[in-house]
């Protein structure tokens, strides 16, 4: 038999992919092929963007049913669900508020010299100009009418457009509820079904994700022929990747502990001592399924929370609990935007809040799954996908980070709920 070959990992492919699209734009420069990189390169860059659009629809439609109809799969529900899944819900959007809060405050876009942003913002004049039109229309619709963008007249119509993709997730989640008032008889064909679907759409994903260091080499390749060289976004990405480090330790070593001393009456160097190789060891595989057991024995004899509460809980925050992933959305949203010189109004960053909290439900728990939820937030507020070529590159060693902190915020709910049914015990 012969030597087994070693294939090299997803992210040092994509990395390296980034380096020869960097390369490649340089020497077009150089050589005065503009044209070339233009005609022949930045065309897969393009097919690359096309192809995460074609999956975000199917994907987060598919992926929320899936989620919420399966939350009745335990007895515990009907004590622990609704409570659960809210505080779920409230750590995502403190997370969400987070990475806003640390991009407003840092702004690591405008770090890219004057010149620049201005070239940027005449490539994207068209797009800044439907944005206005789209500002405009919005405010002369009243106080209510962003509901206009949430509940869709016709489901068939917004399926077709990715830009209404808060009417798919409103459909998905009325659609989920109602699975789970059928009986189990008459639930189990179409789960079995949605699940058969699930399978399709993630092996779609990853068909999609394998190409990403041919399309990252060509995104980037047309960048740099955008940008004439200038070096002044790569100091922007490292501005970048620190406000998403600053962004998810803040989640990690302040957010989660404090929650642990308020409401579960844990200290903090018991939380984080306890928690840490747990957290070591979801860097490393990036996937919280992948982690699950090991959450399951951290939680159990580590922590001491109940088999009862972790067994629901848990899993259940496999699923719909992202706080990482939506802290690094966010945060890359607002980096796009300022890169390309894009001014997001109130209600399109409200908007940002509302997509990335719901959309975080149906991000594939693989690595590098939350391109294609990201390359939906941002078409759904006017910026162009294209932009997702300046972080795609970097982003392996954030989605490591980020699988850290989304184990913990299941761990820290757990901890929570079980220190409640404690006390609902003894009274």
């Amino acid at each position: 038999m012969g030597k087994r070959k070693h294939k090299i990992p997803l992210f040092a492919q994509i990395l390296i992919g980034m380096l020869i699209g960097i390369l490649i734009g340089f020497l077009g420069i150089w050589l005065g092929g503009e044209h070339v990189i233009n005609d022949w390169v930045r065309p897969l860059g393009k097919l690359f963007i096309k192809a995460l659009m074609l999956i975000a629809v199917p994907l987060v439609l598919i992926s929320l049913i899936k989620g919420i109809a399966e939350l009745k799969s335990t007895s515990t529900l009907s004590r622990l669900g609704g409570r659960t899944i809210v505080i779920y819900l409230l750590t995502t959007i403190f997370a969400v508020l987070v990475g806003m809060g640390s991009a407003l405050i840092i702004r690591p876009g405008e770090i890219i010299g004057n010149e620049l942003v201005t070239e940027i913002e005449q490539k994207y004049a068209d797009d800044a100009h439907s944005i206005q039109i789209k500002q405009a229309d919005n405010a002369d619709r009243g106080p209510l009418g962003f509901l206009d963008d949430i509940v869709p007249a016709n489901i068939f119509e917004a399926l077709t457009e990715n830009g209404k993709m808060l009417q798919i997730i409103f459909f998905a989640v009325l659609f989920g509820i109602a699975m789970l008032s059928l009986s189990e008889e008459k639930k189990r064909p179409l789960l079995a079904v949605i699940d058969s679907l699930n399978e399709v759409v993630m092996r779609i994903v990853g068909y999609v994700i394998n190409c990403a260091p041919v399309g990252v080499a060509a995104l980037m390749a047309g960048l740099v022929v955008d940008f004439n060289g200038n070096g002044s976004i790569f100091a922007a990405l490292g501005v970048y990747t620190i406000n998403v480090i600053l962004g998810l330790l803040f989640l990690l070593f302040v957010f989660y502990p404090l929650l642990a001393m308020m409401f579960a009456r844990m200290r903090y160097g018991y939380f984080v001592r306890n928690l840490y190789p747990l957290q070591l060891f979801a860097f490393t595989t990036s996937s919280s399924a992948a982690t699950l057991p090991f959450t399951f024995k951290t939680a159990q004899e580590k922590l001491g929370l109940s088999q009862e509460v972790t067994s629901f809980v848990l899993p259940i925050g496999t699923t719909i609990n992202m706080d990482g992933t939506s802290c690094y959305q966010t945060i890359a949203t607002l980096f796009i935007a300022q890169a390309l010189g894009i001014e997001l109004s109130f209600a399109q960053l409200l908007t940002i809040i509302v997509m990335t909290t719901l959309s975080s439900i149906g991000t594939p728990a693989i690595p590098g799954g939350s391109y294609v939820i990201l390359a939906m937030v941002l078409t759904s507020v006017g910026i162009p996908a294209e932009g997702l070529a300046l972080i795609i590159g970097i982003d392996r060693p954030l989605d490591m980070l980020r699988t850290a902190v989304n184990v913990t915020g299941d761990v820290t709910v757990s901890a929570i709920m079980d220190r409640q049914v404690a006390n609902n015990t003894t009274d």
